[in-house]
């Protein structure tokens, strides 16, 4: 049992002596007290009375004030009560019977807050105290006025009393320590029920059967919508008809019919949920609405397609590097042959080159099926950007694409896996290439390179009709494109590329027309710098 609880009882118990001692007083002040004992001692009643009623003053100040020891306050205060309840039987003789009772529940009170053994003490010390007044009144006058059977009854009747409520205040304790704590632990599943639901990412509603909201969960706040910051309490009491009329209908239709309608339902800002209803218990008007984002079922579905399309992409390079193999052989052995032209070998050489490249391609995809990290080394930016046009004018003609690049940086050296870095500046320029042009004009791509604080960037621009914001969002997803013949995955794969080596590609809009592919490279170390 707490500290608290046992403080309060014994406060009880010391405020029940206080009345004891007050009834005792008025018994022998009182005008009419003879008509309750005759009083054969007048001036022990007094000053038993009066120190009694001091006594129990005390002993409640004292049980009311800092928690104290339990045990000994409250054996000191039985034995105030045996000692005045002897002396006050002494000294008015006819209402000792009624002063046995009313001791017999003090001990009985007291034996709650001590042992089982000093309850058995005090007991004794009861009877022998009535006993011994007993002993000393027969001797004053001469002969026992009370049977001796009395005095065995209540004898039997403290020790019974001690015993008996030592024994059932022990299990009243441990009833009460065991509700507490099954009662802390159901607060704390309470509140670790509320948390999971708080923060799981399907939402939850509680709606009444006025159809007002009672409870709601961050996910839920997310995709309806409120006033407040996710996880704020805004849409408690708030009219479910008021935040989402289409749900609040398809919730009408579910309790009208019964039936769910499994179609996605439109919500704010173009998101999209699949409600599912639950009566929240078998006779309750109150309902558990279930909001399912779909978007999270489409991202399950993305990253399983993902997966599939990483094992079918390293199958796939395996394929390729066979072929592609035989190729930059075949080109190697006819540039040794003595009967090739000059214009011919040139032919050749952009083969061999090119076959170089390709499996440098499919290297780098079977790098990122298998998640392998970039082997990052120094390379000169500014360099490594005119190597690529120069490659890049091999194979794409300036009636196709005008290729430059602009830089005002003499150098600068960043840390990238070279190879990785051929690769994304080829799915951004041939995006650029494809897009980036007006009707009936070759498209006019720049590569600039500079420096933003710590961060090298490197940006591929184009002066094309640009990219529609609804588009824009959705550059980086994988299998998105625009185009019937695109795939959707050079813009992920570059992505992808960027964040393996520490850095990131974003796109960037540009006034007046044109697009801009912003690569941030990772900065490099200080013990680099120099």
């Amino acid at each position: 049992m707490s500290p608290q609880h046992m403080q309060r009882e014994l406060a009880l118990f010391a405020l029940y002596r206080v009345l004891e001692a007050a009834l005792l007083a008025l018994l022998v002040f009182s005008p009419f007290g003879e008509t309750m004992g005759k009083i054969v001692n007048a001036p022990a009643a007094i000053s038993v009375s009066i120190g009694y009623l001091i006594a129990s003053i005390g002993l409640l100040l004292h049980a009311r004030s800092q928690p104290p020891d339990y045990p000994a306050h409250a054996a000191i205060g039985v034995m105030v009560d045996i000692l005045v309840a002897a002396a006050i039987t002494h000294a008015v003789p006819d209402i000792a019977p009624g002063v046995a009772l009313l001791l017999l529940f003090n001990i009985g009170a007291a034996s709650l807050f001590v042992s089982l053994r000093a309850s058995m003490l005090i007991a004794a010390g009861a009877s022998l105290a009535l006993a011994a007044e007993r002993i000393i009144g027969a001797l004053a006058t001469g002969t026992f006025d009370r049977p001796l059977a009395e005095m065995l009854m209540f004898a039997v009747g403290f020790f019974a009393a001690a015993s008996l409520t030592r024994q059932l205040g022990k299990q009243v304790r441990e009833t009460h320590e065991l509700a507490d704590r099954r009662g802390a632990e159901a607060a704390n599943m309470a509140e670790i029920n509320e948390l999971i639901i708080r923060r799981m990412q399907t939402g939850v509603l509680l709606v009444d059967d006025s159809g007002h909201i009672r409870l709601a969960n961050e996910a839920a706040l997310l995709l309806i919508g409120g006033d407040g910051e996710p996880g704020a309490d805004d849409l408690h009491g708030r009219p479910l008809s008021q935040l989402s009329p289409p749900l609040a209908m398809r919730m009408a239709e579910w309790m009208r019919s019964g039936d769910t309608d499994t179609a996605p339902l439109a919500l704010r800002d173009h998101s999209e949920v699949l409600p599912r209803f639950v009566r929240l218990l078998a006779n309750s008007d109150s309902t558990l609405v279930f909001l399912d984002d779909t978007s999270l079922v489409s991202r399950r579905a993305e990253s399983l397609t993902l997966a599939t399309m990483g094992r079918f992409s390293a199958s796939l390079a395996h394929e390729i590097r066979n072929p592609l193999a035989a190729i930059s052989y075949a080109t190697q052995l006819l540039q040794e042959s003595q009967d090739i032209r000059e214009g011919d070998r040139r032919l050749l050489q952009i083969i061999h080159q090119q076959c170089l490249r390709t499996n440098g391609i499919v290297e780098s995809v079977l790098g990122l099926a298998r998640r392998e990290r970039a082997r990052p080394e120094q390379i000169d930016l500014v360099a490594a950007a005119h190597a690529f046009v120069q490659d890049y004018r091999l194979i794409v003609t300036a009636d196709n694409a005008e290729l430059k690049v602009a830089s005002d940086l003499g150098a600068l050296p960043v840390v990238f896996d070279p190879r990785h870095l051929q690769q994304v500046l080829t799915a951004l320029v041939n995006n650029a290439v494809r897009y980036g042009r007006m009707p009936g004009e070759p498209a006019r791509i720049t590569i600039r390179i500079e420096q933003e604080g710590e961060w090298p960037t490197i940006s591929v621009l184009d002066r094309g009709p640009g990219i529609p914001d609804a588009v824009a969002a959705q550059l980086f997803r994988p299998f998105f494109t625009t185009s019937e013949s695109g795939t959707g995955l050079g813009l992920y794969i570059a992505h992808e590329l960027c964040r393996a080596n520490e850095g990131h590609v974003e796109y960037v809009a540009v006034p007046g027309g044109g697009a801009c592919f912003r690569v941030h490279l990772p900065a490099r170390h200080s013990l680099l710098q120099g």
